[in-house]
């Protein structure tokens, strides 16, 4: 799934979508038509589903998925992730999670949550 290739109606869903965010110290609801306005976004597919986050597509190349949570209606998603883009491999620069929820009438899931995290691997679970 391509951006380029959604209905001008389904651009104004996602234009119209709020998303929260803290990285590097900054918070806020977002919107998302800033992101598509300054960022050259792209979908990604995971477990065969399309999912656009919050990321320049430079970043695909450096997005290791590390869990996915599928919701028990399958409307919504939550990812833990590692992009080395900037920081390399370093566990307490490089992990993001993310919520993301389908859009409604669309194939695709929206991030509406994307924060920084810490990879804690924990041997006890």
């Amino acid at each position: 799934m391509k951006i380029a290739q959604l209905s001008p109606a389904t651009i104004a869903k996602i234009k119209s979508a709020r998303w929260d965010r803290i990285i590097e110290k900054h918070e806020g609801p977002e919107k998302w038509n800033s992101i598509l306005k300054y960022y050259d976004v792209e979908f990604l597919e995971i477990e065969g589903r399309w999912i656009l986050l919050p990321l320049d597509r430079k970043h695909h190349p450096n997005i290791t998925i590390l869990r996915v949570i599928w919701s028990a209606d399958e409307k919504s998603v939550t990812l833990f992730l590692k992009d080395t883009t900037y920081y390399g491999d370093d566990m307490f620069m490089s992990g993001f999670m993310a919520v993301c929820d389908r859009v409604q009438g669309e194939d695709f899931f929206l991030a509406i949550l994307y924060h920084e995290w810490f990879i804690v691997e924990n041997d006890i679970f």
